[in-house]
């Protein structure tokens, strides 16, 4: 099968990027209290509800995944950038870091107690998000959880040419953060709690954080 364009362009960006990425990105210990909070809430919440297996999507360098294993969840790690898992794995021996993409799991119907998408679902083109939404319902157990965090903003494409230092080809989607829990509203998910902080530079931006569970009955998408 072909590689959808956007994700080809997103993997050899963050190939290229990996490095300074892991230099310049602050650690989940260094995050705002409120971003920590919400990750805390999120660790709460999945072994509250039995504590099965969680999948950060879109990890990176796999701090992220670490902090989570470090709050008492059995976390293992996706990314579609090779060079992104190569470090994971190299700085996190015991934890597993997968090689893939989110809008494809592999994994079987309600395989997930918990799914972290920790500023990564906004490289997905905003006419595909709800696919990716009835992807993570479909992986994610009955009473399971979802954290996602990420950008937030009115309606746009955002292409740089340069990131962490280097050229980049990705793109970034922004959508407001109404729109966001639409979607997910819309793949089966009930949003339990919703975080919304302003950008520092951008009137127009924010940094948004959604706690979501799958509702019941099946998801309906479109």
């Amino acid at each position: 099968m072909t590689e959808p364009a956007h994700l080809a362009a997103v993997r050899a960006s963050y190939d290229t990027v990996a490095a300074d990425y892991l230099r310049l990105v602050v650690p989940p210990e260094g995050m705002d209290p409120a971003s920590r909070a919400m990750l805390a809430a999120f660790a709460e919440l999945v072994r509250e509800s039995g504590g099965s297996e969680v999948a950060d999507l879109g990890c990176g360098p796999g701090r992220v995944t670490a902090y989570l294993s470090g709050l008492g969840l059995s976390a293992f790690g996706v990314d579609v950038s090779g060079e992104m898992v190569a470090l994971a794995r190299r700085a996190y021996p015991r934890l597993r870091y997968v090689q893939g993409s989110m809008a494809a799991l592999g994994l079987p119907d309600g395989a997930l107690g918990g799914i972290l998408a920790w500023y990564s679902v906004h490289h997905t083109p905003a006419g595909q998000l709800p696919e990716l939404f009835a992807e993570f319902h479909r992986v994610l157990a009955p009473g399971g959880h979802l954290l996602l965090g990420g950008h937030a903003g009115e309606a746009q494409l955002l292409r740089p040419a340069r990131a962490y230092g280097h050229p980049v080809s990705y793109a970034s989607h922004l959508v407001p953060m109404a729109r966001l829990v639409e979607l997910l509203e819309g793949a089966g998910f009930t949003v339990t709690t919703r975080l919304e902080q302003p950008h520092p530079q951008r009137a127009d931006r924010s940094y948004v954080c959604l706690l979501a569970t799958p509702a019941a009955g099946r998801p309906v998408t479109g």
